[in-house]
Parts: C-alpha cells; sequence; structure tokens
C-alpha cells in the first residue's frame, strides 16, 4: 500500500510542477514578510492566478488571517501547512453523490461524458486497462458516432489492450450502441461496459439532450442504468472546467469526475474549485500521456503536492 500511495504521489507531485512552482514561489516570498492589508491583497491574486475559485480563495484568506492572529510570528511553512490541511479537509469530506449497483447477471456501466478535446476516448482506454489489470472482464461501447476518428482510435485502444469493442455505423444512433453493448455485456458475461458518448459543447441542448436519452436506454435493459457517469475535464480550462461540471450535472447527474491534463496546466487548483462548487467525488486524474498515467485521485497526495512540496 505504501509503494502504490508512493507511486501515486510522485506522479501527482510531477502533474502538478506548474502549478506548484507558481504557489510556491510566491507564496513563500509572500509569507516571509510581516502579513498586511498588501500581502492579503497579493495572495488572493496569486490563489486567483492557480485558479482555485472563490469560494476557496475567500476560505484560504480567511484561514490565513486566523493563522496570523492566533500566532503573529508564523513561518512560510506554518502558512502552507495551514491551507494543505484545510484543502484535504475539503477534498476528504463525504458526499451523497454515488453510483448505483447492478442487477445480479448485469454488467456495470459506465458512461464518459466530456467536451471534445478532454482526452474522453483516451481516458476510457486507461480506464479499461485499469479494470482489466484488476481483473475485470471489459467491454468498450464507440458511441460517439458522430465522430469516425473517435471509433477509429477506440477501435485500436481496444485491440492494443485486449478487450472487445462494440461500435455502429457511422453517424448511426449512440443509444442504438449502448443498448447493443449493454445486451452483450449481460449475455457474455461481462463485469463492466464503458461507453464513449459524442463529445459535445456544453451550450449545444441538442447534444445533451441526447445524453439524456441514452440514460433512458440504459434503462430499458437495467432500471438502475447507467451505474455510473463520469465527466472528463481539462484541467487547463481552469473555471471553465467548473461551468462545464454544472451544465452536465443537470443533463445526465455525474457521479464521478476524471481531471485530465493536470500535468499540462499552471492551474491544477481547479480541482479545488470544482469540489467546493460541487462536491462531486473526483475519481481519477491524468497525469500524463501513457496508459498508467490515469491513476485514483487521493486527496492528501494531491493538496501535499500542491502545498508542501513547495517547501525547502
Amino acid at each position: 500500500m505504501f509503494k502504490i500511495f508512493k507511486t501515486g504521489f510522485q506522479k501527482i507531485k510531477g502533474a502538478l510542477k506548474k502549478t506548484s512552482s507558481l504557489l510556491g514561489q510566491k507564496l513563500r516570498k509572500l509569507f516571509s514578510n510581516p502579513l498586511s492589508d498588501e500581502s492579503l491583497y497579493e495572495l488572493e491574486r496569486i490563489l486567483f492566478e492557480a485558479d482555485i475559485g472563490s469560494k476557496m480563495v475567500a476560505q484560504f484568506l480567511d484561514t490565513v488571517k486566523k493563522t496570523h492572529k492566533s500566532d503573529p510570528d508564523a513561518t512560510s511553512n506554518d502558512y502552507l501547512r495551514v491551507l494543505q490541511e484545510q484543502a484535504e479537509a475539503l477534498l476528504s469530506t463525504p458526499t451523497e453523490v454515488s453510483g448505483n449497483q447492478p442487477y445480479a447477471g448485469c454488467p456495470r456501466v459506465i458512461l464518459v461524458v466530456g467536451v471534445n478535446g478532454t482526452g474522453k476516448t483516451t481516458s476510457i482506454a486507461k480506464l479499461a486497462k485499469k479494470f482489466q489489470d484488476e481483473g475485470k472482464k471489459v467491454l468498450l461501447a464507440a458511441a460517439d458516432t458522430f465522430r469516425a476518428a473517435a471509433v477509429d482510435q477506440l477501435t485500436i485502444w481496444a485491440d492494443r489492450i485486449g478487450v472487445e469493442l462494440v461500435k455502429g455505423a457511422p453517424g448511426g444512433d449512440p443509444s442504438s450502441v449502448l443498448f447493443d453493448a449493454m445486451a452483450k455485456g449481460k449475455a457474455k458475461g461481462f463485469d463492466l461496459v464503458l461507453v464513449d458518448t459524442a463529445g459535445r459543447l456544453e451550450s449545444k441542448g441538442e447534444l445533451m439532450r441526447e445524453l439524456e436519452k441514452m440514460a433512458r436506454i440504459a434503462k430499458k435493459q437495467d432500471e438502475l442504468a447507467p451505474h455510473e457517469v463520469f465527466l472528463t475535464v481539462d484541467a487547463t480550462l481552469g473555471q471553465t472546467a467548473v461551468e462545464q461540471v454544472r451544465i452536465f450535472d443537470q443533463a445526465v447527474p455525474l457521479t464521478g469526475l476524471i481531471v485530465t491534463k493536470l500535468d499540462g496546466s499552471a492551474k491544477g487548483g481547479v480541482v479545488l474549485a470544482i469540489y467546493a462548487e460541487k462536491k462531486i467525488p473526483i475519481c481519477y486524474v491524468g497525469t500524463g500521456e501513457k496508459m498508467d498515467d490515469l491513476i485514483e485521485f487521493d486527496p492528501k497526495a494531491y493538496t501535499e503536492a500542491l502545498f508542501l512540496e513547495t517547501i525547502s
């Protein structure tokens, strides 16, 4: 267990290098001087630059003020520690959001949704590999029928990983692909059906309505399906990602998030902004391009990499 945690921490640490560097250099310098109205204003600016979000920025400012009041001689390390502990406490807060268990003999169906370019299809392949390594029998459903490249991409991944795939005709009905995949999953004893859906902008109402249709179709075979709905969120989008979470959650209630491209962002603090806003579990984070660069989210590892790795 320790080795697994250490590996995950190192991956998150590497992924957050840009963000922690931004926070570390500036926060250490800021906290090395006496706290003042000017330094609090600068702290606010730094936190916003890391895309931590207005709700968390306000809470962090309040924490820093209280720390200073209780210990006027607090060091940079002291301030960074209390911020880390507060962030970890937030991300460890229990949530009422959860998935459903499939009926006996039915596969667990996971819809993966998201905007084009967020790494949705690649994340599905990484999930498939992860579940397969855990001994699960996995079936992929290429229901992004509007984009031929997505079907081709998932087909290549399925062959590479060694899992089966259900796909339909280009431009066909995504719900039909889902229905066929669920039927095959039940008949052939699959443990999981991972469903790639059409990438869509959250502003496209007709495409969002199709997600709702897919959820209804899934219930025809298992009224508790889809058992999970994961949204892929691009960490580089900052506060736009928070809005995407809100709108997708209205269309098909989300049970989990996959935060991608964490390694390419100087705004890794968006994880805090999202959780503070919606309390939807962050299940996985993408830390790179390799197949094993999708790891389970760990609040302690994340917040230590974000704050404490900046302590010299």
